[in-house]
């Protein structure tokens, strides 16, 4: 149960990424709990673990998103 209260405490952690590693390290971080927390649900089929692996992809998306940054528009 140490894994559930490591990604509570990921969604509740300010998403402040002032620079770019830090983004890199936020999604890896992102996606090394949610890939732990789905082992953990494999096992118990617990909604609130799926629940918390729906939020943290979320953030993962957001923050992947921000990472490949807006398209360039033809003039």
């Amino acid at each position: 149960m140490d894994i559930i209260k490591k990604a509570l405490e990921f969604e509740n952690r300010k998403m402040r990424f002032p620079t770019t590693s830090d983004r890199i390290l936020a999604a890896r971080e992102a996606k090394s709990l949610i890939l732990s927390l789905n082992e953990l649900y494999k096992e118990n089929k617990d909604k609130k673990i799926m629940d918390i692996m729906k939020r943290l992809t979320a953030i993962k998306q957001r923050i992947e998103k921000r990472l490949k940054g807006k398209p360039l528009t033809a003039a």
